[in-house]
């Protein structure tokens, strides 16, 4: 197994930044924070290791900071948690208020910030919604939408029913149900075993224009000998984690109608794309459809672990009381953090925000993919999501080109996160939705630079 998306966490020496939104005037990495990157390298497994080594003191709106004073501009989102910013004030506030004069952990006992985020969760989501699950990350969401598919599936028409469809190249966690659905054959090797009940069908690449490739998704299935009343369920993530890749939206409207027609539940993974991501609260209404069961996690607290599965009591109540929980469902602190974030995303104004700041993000990576395309492939994105896919080039894989790119960022002062997708060769810029529009085209200028002294 490969270790090669390391960072290397020598102190290097840059030229002094001062700007509006950056500051670097230490060494990268600050030296006295080499004995907490050792700790954790000493105590920690390897997996843990694969971010730029830089200590995280504190973090405010789409700003980073270090104990030395440099300053960060943040394009990760802490890896798309931080929707409504860092340490926003009303979500401090409410976490504060909580520990303070509420109770902080109740099981499955109810507690009122539990009942209020469900209530609102569901009218958020609207169409075909009626329950919510809470839960604690994006893997246990799509493990338990894997689950209620499966038994959903069963219960209508026995156990014949029981193929989950995904998509090549799909990301859904990293747990054995959440693998086994996603798209990724070397994510599944240290299962060891026929993923049977799980197929994988071709990702329609919106980029090829193929708006009537819906025939193509049936003619995958028939290849694979699976017919329509094996399938119980069908999951996508509303754009490809990896990749950044969106659907073609008449292949989406033909999927619900073709699971409308057989009975099969529609799960969209809103995992990485909810709650404004891509210029809507949802990024799967892009396609104009609705979904059986959402999942949702990472951007919905803002910062706490909080994940959701929402879905129609027919087959939500599948399970009787006691039978579908999770130790922390429904933490009365990590509510109040979500019902929090979702006022401020409201409030604010951050979807459309993000709508509008998308168009900056996407012209400005384009312009920069139209200068460097010997080493940019593609620029997937919507909203404050853009994905860059980095070609081979001068000696070096399309993964080493995304590593040297992010390492160079981070120390100018634009905060990104490792590499993601095949190879690791995609870069993805997902700033907090309340970033401004001087400090993203300040970034982007930090990052355009990066590429092109490539």
């Amino acid at each position: 197994m490969s270790h090669s998306k390391v960072f290397d966490s020598t102190p290097r020496q840059t030229s002094p930044i001062e700007t509006r939104y950056r500051r670097i005037v230490t060494p990268i990495p600050h030296p006295d924070t080499l004995p907490t990157l050792e700790t954790l390298r000493e105590f920690e497994p390897i997996s843990m290791g694969g971010q730029p080594p830089i200590r995280w003191e504190k973090a405010e709106g789409f700003s980073v900071f270090d104990a030395a004073g440099n300053t960060w501009i943040d394009f990760s989102s802490g890896v798309l948690v931080a929707n409504c910013g860092h340490s926003h004030p009303k979500l401090r506030a409410a976490l504060i208020d909580q520990i303070e004069n509420g109770v902080i952990f109740s099981y499955c006992f109810p507690n009122k910030p539990r009942a209020e985020l469900v209530r609102r969760l569901v009218q958020l989501a609207g169409g075909r919604m009626d329950r919510c699950f809470l839960l604690t990350t994006g893997a246990e969401a799509t493990e338990n939408a894997i689950k209620l598919a499966r038994t959903h599936g069963r219960n209508t028409s026995g156990p014949r029913r029981r193929v989950i469809v995904s998509f090549e190249g799909a990301f859904h966690g990293r747990t054995l149900g959440s693998q086994l659905a996603g798209g990724s054959p070397a994510l599944k090797e240290w299962i060891g075993i026929e993923n049977t009940g799980f197929v994988n069908v071709p990702f329609p690449d919106e980029a090829s224009g193929k708006d009537a490739a819906f025939s193509d998704f049936l003619s995958a299935l028939d290849r694979l000998g699976v017919a329509p009343d094996e399938v119980c369920g069908v999951m996508a993530e509303s754009y490809q984690g990896g990749t950044g890749r969106f659907y073609p939206t008449q292949y989406m409207q033909h999927l619900r109608a073709w699971c409308d027609e057989h009975d099969v539940l529609l799960i969209m993974d809103e995992v990485q794309a909810g709650f404004g991501r891509t210029g809507k609260l949802f990024t799967h209404h892009h396609y104009g459809i609705e979904a059986d069961i959402i999942c949702c996690g990472k951007g919905l607290s803002g910062s706490l672990p909080m994940s959701a599965v929402l879905g129609n009591s027919r087959f939500m109540s599948s399970y009787g009381p006691g039978e579908m929980t999770s130790t922390h469902s429904g933490s009365a602190i990590c509510a109040r953090a979500a019902l929090a974030s979702l006022e401020i995303i409201e409030e604010e104004g951050l979807v459309e925000n993000s709508r509008r700041l998308g168009d900056v993000l996407g012209s400005e990576i384009r312009a920069l993919a139209a200068r460097r395309p010997d080493l940019i492939s593609a620029a997937n994105g919507r909203g404050l999501m853009m994905a860059i896919l980095f070609k081979d080039a001068a000696g070096l894989s399309g993964g080493e080109v995304a590593m040297k790119v992010v390492d160079t960022c981070v120390r100018q002062g634009v905060m990104l996160y490792a590499p993601v997708g095949p190879g690791g060769a995609t870069v993805k810029i997902n700033p907090p939705l309340m970033i401004t529009e001087d400090a993203l085209i300040e970034g982007l200028g930090v990052f355009a630079e990066a590429v092109e002294c490539l």
